[in-house]
């Protein structure tokens, strides 16, 4: 038993040190590619299709690599990431994410409305071309890598050695939400992408698997590429009518509360009573990526409230 507890200890640890890894090497290498392209290409870079795709590529990258160094160095075995979740977990991934996209979003559009009543300029999108064939590339690289890389370093190291060193599920979703939340570095995205993060934890705490939470975060950024493509948003494009729009975001508030509902209330499996056991353990390996994600985070807001 000794030897099981300290197993966990070090692996909590080591999964606190893959997000510093993580977020420390995607801060560094996105600089070093931000400098190296604008000497190539002169102050216009960031125009480049090519420069667009690599930029989103290079931080899933970065998360393979922090994930291969957790799992050589903690000797957690990779299955316990990846094995299979029940048909259930699909099915409530997808109706999960239905909720989150289209009643959520309304809400994260209210707070950017109120922090643009303060003064707060919303940075536009940098996404590469969508048109035609671009379309592919995109839903590669910023759609099934990021539901790829990130849901294993999120929701399958960080969620799974907390779950593991006995970590209450309260407190193990919360604070992954949380660190989900800051890694975005976006203040405007900041209530979308914690709820994001905190009810992918959930659910897979319940499957026991990432595949689930794969799935519904591959048909979030997939979605919004999509929908984007076809103009909706867009400045001179498409608008849903506003009929619409509310009776979907409240069909899509229902579908979520109920997903909630069951998961919460009639799906036990792996709960767990408790709080942050050996935060310490977790705070020596994590500290260094939550303090750039803070310090990043807290730039964007000022750098917002400047006109950007």
């Amino acid at each position: 038993m000794e030897e099981r507890e300290f197993f966990n200890r070090k692996a909590l640890t080591e999964a606190g040190t893959s997000y510093s890894v993580g977020i420390v090497m995607v801060v560094v290498v996105s600089l070093v590619f931000q400098v190296i392209a604008m000497l190539c290409l002169g102050e216009s870079y960031g125009e480049d299709p090519a420069v667009r795709f690599l930029s989103y590529l290079l931080p899933q990258v970065c998360f393979a690599a922090a994930a291969l160094i957790f799992f050589r160095r903690s000797k957690v075995p990779v299955r316990t990431v990846y094995r299979g979740g029940k048909v259930k977990y699909f099915v409530l991934a997808l109706l999960l994410q239905f909720g989150l996209f289209f009643s959520l979003a309304e809400l994260n559009t209210l707070f950017l409305d109120w922090l643009s009543s303060l003064g707060y300029t919303n940075p536009t999108s940098e996404l590469p071309p969508l048109s035609g064939w671009n379309l592919l590339p995109a839903i590669l690289i910023i759609a099934l890598l990021p539901a790829v890389f990130e849901e294993t370093l999120f929701r399958g190291i960080l969620v799974g050695r907390m779950q593991a060193s006995g970590w209450g599920t309260i407190a193990t979703v919360c604070v992954s939400g949380a660190l989900f939340a800051l890694y975005h570095g976006s203040p405007v995205q900041t209530i979308y992408q914690f709820f994001c993060g905190v009810f992918f934890a959930l659910l897979a705490l319940r499957a026991g698997s990432v595949l689930p939470t794969a799935v519904a975060h591959f048909c979030n950024n997939a979605a919004i590429l999509i929908l984007t493509a076809t103009g909706y948003g867009v400045e001179g494009g498409w608008t849903m009518p506003q009929a619409w729009r509310i009776g979907l975001c409240v069909s899509a508030a229902a579908v979520l509360i109920g997903v909630l509902v069951f998961l919460i209330f009639f799906d036990k499996s792996n709960a767990q009573k408790g709080g942050v056991k050996d935060g310490k353990q977790f705070l020596v390996g994590a500290g260094v990526g939550i303090a750039v994600c803070a310090v990043l985070w807290i730039s964007n807001l000022i750098t917002g409230f400047l006109g950007g």
